[in-house]
């Protein structure tokens, strides 16, 4: 029987195949579907989790060696209460999703991003977000959200095109 530590919590995976991706083991063993596959070749950013902290993509992280190791999903962010964190908030301050599928993982990069760098110029933001995609092109208000959250930027509610300064929406 093999465990893993996700969510702060220590989770019973069964006799999975330790070759198995991460992404599977936490969406079709432990339930944990915000966690979404995109390209299964870790190029698009959609099933990125947090490892120790730090974003990877889970799509091609095998589970044999992570019992140890402490794994972050977006539904671990919120608080037990289920308060939302500055850069959730943000998210739907800003009006970020269009389709939302790209969302938990762009989420994870940008909170990762937040915890080394809390005040990131758009250089900072540009590249850590680089390995995330967005299909519906919503990256004007993905990074508005990280300013919002950072605190560099007041929240517009709602997302307004007139009131972003320009910004193609």
């Amino acid at each position: 029987m093999a465990t893993l530590q996700v969510n702060g919590q220590t989770l019973d995976i069964g006799t999975i195949d330790p070759s198995t991706p991460l992404l599977w083991v936490l969406r079709d063993t432990l339930g944990l579907v915000g966690t979404k596959y995109g390209c299964g070749i870790a190029q698009c950013g959609a099933c990125t989790v947090h490892l120790n902290g730090e974003p990877v993509r889970s799509c091609q992280i095998p589970v044999g060696n992570l019992s140890s190791e402490q794994i972050t999903t977006i539904e671990g962010l919120a608080g037990a209460d289920g308060t939302l964190t500055k850069i959730q908030q943000a998210w739907i301050d800003e009006d970020v999703p269009q389709c939302g599928y790209c969302q938990a993982g762009q989420i994870m990069s940008a909170t990762a991003l937040l915890r080394k760098n809390p005040n990131p110029s758009d250089a900072d933001i540009d590249a850590a977000m680089s390995g995330n995609l967005c299909r519906c092109a919503t990256y004007t208000r993905i990074r508005r959200a990280i300013k919002v959250a950072a605190g560099q930027q007041t929240a517009t509610a709602f997302y307004d095109a007139a009131a972003a300064q320009g910004e193609r929406a």
